[in-house]
């Protein structure tokens, strides 16, 4: 509109997701009459960086402490004639959303500033947002029509250990995925590292005991989608190197590192994983498959 006083403004903002729920904020009845939610977040500082003010803005509004994705997508929208601070204006909004995540243990969440724009914080089902039974703001349907989660591959390397017709596995904790799940011991390979070296230390540091490496068993890979330990919400694929191992006969595994992904460590009869009586990863049953072909079938 011709006349009115122009006003620019750049907010950052962030989707975060958790199990089929979206982090919401309620806008305050002094930004609009009706209840209203949109993604946390809001306007930057003069010189902040914009993940910089995304996160104290989630901290703000919802008491949680974030983290953001390096990327983002922008969002532009031209509202001439609004309401602005008690006047009608000629509004740009710029809308930089980011991919974001809060811990999986992250308390409830509440808002930490009192008369601002936001008076409540909550998980909403993403199913009610689509389908409008959580009044949402334009921008929350936009950034949740072209979210996608990350991408992640990961390589791993693990150790096929027996002993006395027994199995060493390791108990996957809290902090990993499929927690209380049983796994050979194993890990990450790290950038520049060797598998038969990465798997040495994995099994140092989940089992405390030397690991002697073989030969290749199997390759195993698995893909799905679902929150990391993290809290981020990710297309995960783990491709899995699995090695024939030994370790000395004197050895007495136990759990070596506090507060990883692994709780528990155990020597478990073979006949009780092949019989599906305890909770084992597909990696586990894939190198049972593995060893039971002959060996000039392997590969």
């Amino acid at each position: 509109m011709v006349g009115l006083p122009q006003r620019q403004r750049v907010a950052a903002y962030a989707v975060i997701l958790r199990d089929g729920d979206i982090l919401l904020s309620r806008l305050a009845a002094s930004v609009t009459p009706d209840e209203l939610w949109t993604l946390p977040g809001g306007g930057l500082d003069h010189g902040e960086d914009p993940r910089d003010a995304v996160v104290r803005e989630i901290h703000e509004e919802t008491g949680l402490e974030a983290t953001v994705g390096e990327t983002a997508r922008v969002y532009s929208a031209h509202l001439p004639g609004v309401w602005r601070e008690g006047r009608r204006v000629d509004a740009h909004a710029l809308r930089i959303v980011y991919d974001g995540w809060v811990p999986v243990d992250a308390p409830a969440p509440r808002v930490l500033e009192v008369g601002g724009s936001t008076v409540e914080a909550a998980w909403k089902p993403v199913s009610a947002v689509l389908d409008g039974s959580v009044p949402v703001a334009a921008m929350v349907l936009e950034a949740l029509a072209d979210h996608r989660p990350s991408q992640l591959q990961r390589l791993a390397a693990y150790a096929f250990v027996t002993r006395d017709a027994e199995l060493l596995l390791t108990r996957i904790s809290p902090r990993g995925h499929h927690s209380g799940s049983w796994t050979l011991p194993g890990g990450g390979v790290e950038h520049g590292e060797s598998p038969r070296s990465a798997v040495v230390r994995e099994v140092r540091e989940e089992c405390g005991v030397e690991a002697a490496i073989g030969e290749l068993l199997t390759v195993h890979d698995v893909h799905f989608e679902g929150t990391a330990p993290s809290g981020r919400r990710e297309d995960f694929h783990g491709v899995h190197l699995v090695f024939e191992a030994t370790i000395p006969e004197d050895a007495e595994p136990r759990v070596a590192e506090t507060g990883g992904t692994t709780d528990a460590v155990a020597w478990v009869p073979l006949t009780t994983v092949e019989a599906g009586d305890l909770p084992v990863l597909d990696v586990v049953t894939e190198a049972l498959r593995a060893v039971a072909q002959p060996r000039s079938r392997r590969g």
